[in-house]
């Protein structure tokens, strides 16, 4: 658990501050689940620019609870968690300095979002909460308001968390866990898995990330990893400690989110996984009387690909589809060859006599237009799919052929302009394994809404 917090002071002398009013979000890593949110008399007046800065004057707290009357509520609700804030030294140190005065040591584990954006969100113009959650498209009402500033630092949170794939943010955290000794059982880590589309993380007790996964159903797919009897099944129900997931809405921001974090962070039982996923490639190659042949080979990095597939009978299905939607010759496709072939999809051998029909210009142009339509190069689109939540949708950037990464927007938005979605995209890696999963995504997809720019 996190406890983000933002607190406004009354200025004055450094450790002779006083709170004015303190807000505090619990935090599970995926939502707010509980808050404290209170006016605090500091018994001592308000510098005249804190009152200009905050709107907090002094005629506004003579009736506010004091620090003593507020300060079991804030150990309770910060209890076991990591103390998040921006600019987090300021925070905790005046949080420590008004225990202190009431003679008890408050200590915790701190985290500082201006840290965390450095490091995530580089070469930005400004950190300061204000400048960065307007820069990063964050909505933000009350500023420097305790509840204000501490909502938009739980949001900006969140956003850092989902940009941390080494998950050093959470790896921390398991390592404060661990220290305290708690190992839930395998009930309790499943009743904590939702039943929903996302990534999931297992780590062992040395903090160590040791399978990343994804699934439509996190709960049941983590269920049959501790049922399972295979080897890799047994050795994780030996070494799990505890689970961590991210739940994204959509099935193909889980799967390039899988396919990333499972390269970056390299864990022992998805070795498995780091073999070439798509095989296959379709390629065209002019033959002897100029016409475009499609042709489905292993795949070579060398050779210009339009698309890739999983398996040859995947592949096949596809072209057979292919050759009906854009009239192409089923022989200039290679896919039958053989009766067998032909009786399994019900159409007689074809002989190619349709090619005489057409010149090859004619045809290459039907090859061509299916080229454009199937292929990344140069092409500019944004593919939006469902978000987290009904009210929410996801949007993946691909731009000049590159996969650039996605961002959840809200459904009172429409992400239209590539510049605004751009403010808040989650920048991800592109390679040939993401290209190939969007590309097969795409295929199989009836719900996935795909802009041009």
């Amino acid at each position: 658990m996190y406890a983000i917090l933002d607190i406004e002071t009354t200025g004055g002398q450094f450790n002779e501050e006083g709170i004015t009013e303190i807000a505090i979000y619990k935090f599970d890593g995926h939502e707010v689940v509980d808050q404290f949110i209170s006016l605090v008399n500091p018994e001592i007046p308000i510098q005249p620019f804190v009152v200009k800065l905050t709107g907090i004057n002094n005629a506004m707290l003579r009736s506010a609870p004091k620090f003593y009357e507020v300060a079991k509520r804030i150990i309770e609700i910060t209890s076991d968690c990591v103390i998040v804030a921006h600019n987090a030294s300021f925070d905790y140190r005046i949080l420590r300095t008004e225990f202190r005065r009431l003679g008890y040591d408050f200590e915790a584990r701190t985290l500082c979002t201006v840290e965390l954006a450095k490091k995530l969100i580089p070469e930005q113009p400004s950190y300061s909460l204000g400048k960065l959650v307007r820069a990063l498209g964050i909505p933000m009402a009350d500023r420097h308001r305790a509840s204000g500033d501490a909502m938009a630092t739980t949001k900006l949170f969140k956003m850092l968390l989902e940009k941390d794939v080494e998950k050093t943010i959470v790896k921390d955290f398991i390592k404060l866990e661990v220290e305290k000794g708690i190992a839930p059982k395998f009930l309790d880590l499943l009743s904590q898995m939702p039943a929903k589309t996302g990534v999931y993380y297992i780590y062992n007790e040395n903090s160590t990330l040791i399978y990343i996964g994804k699934s439509q159903n996190i709960k049941k797919r983590i269920n049959q990893h501790f049922t399972g009897i295979t080897t890799k099944s047994k050795k994780i129900q030996t070494e799990v400690f505890t689970i961590t997931y991210d739940e994204t809405g959509s099935e193909l921001i889980a799967l390039l989110k899988e396919s990333q974090e499972i390269k970056v962070n390299r864990p022992r039982y998805n070795r498995s996984q780091k073999k070439i996923v798509f095989p296959l490639a379709l390629y065209a190659e002019k033959d002897s009387n100029g016409y475009l042949n499609l042709k489905l080979e292993k795949a070579d990095g060398r050779k210009k690909e339009i698309t890739s597939f999983a398996s040859l009978q995947e592949g096949k299905n596809a072209l057979f589809r292919f050759t009906s939607k854009y009239h192409l010759c089923q022989k200039l496709t290679g896919l039958y060859q053989t009766k067998k072939e032909c009786f399994q999809y019900k159409i007689k051998e074809c002989d190619g006599a349709c090619i005489g029909e057409v010149t090859p210009e004619i045809y290459n142009l039907r090859v061509q237009q299916f080229i454009s339509e199937n292929s990344f190069e140069n092409k500019s689109m944004i593919l939006i799919d469902r978000g987290r939540n009904i009210n929410e949708r996801s949007a993946i950037l691909i731009e000049n052929g590159t996969y650039k990464g996605y961002a959840y927007y809200d459904l009172n938005y429409q992400i239209t302009n590539v510049d605004i979605l751009k403010k808040i995209l989650i920048p991800m890696q592109h390679n040939r394994d993401v290209k190939n999963i969007i590309q097969s995504y795409i295929r199989k997809s009836k719900s996935l809404k795909i802009l041009n720019f």
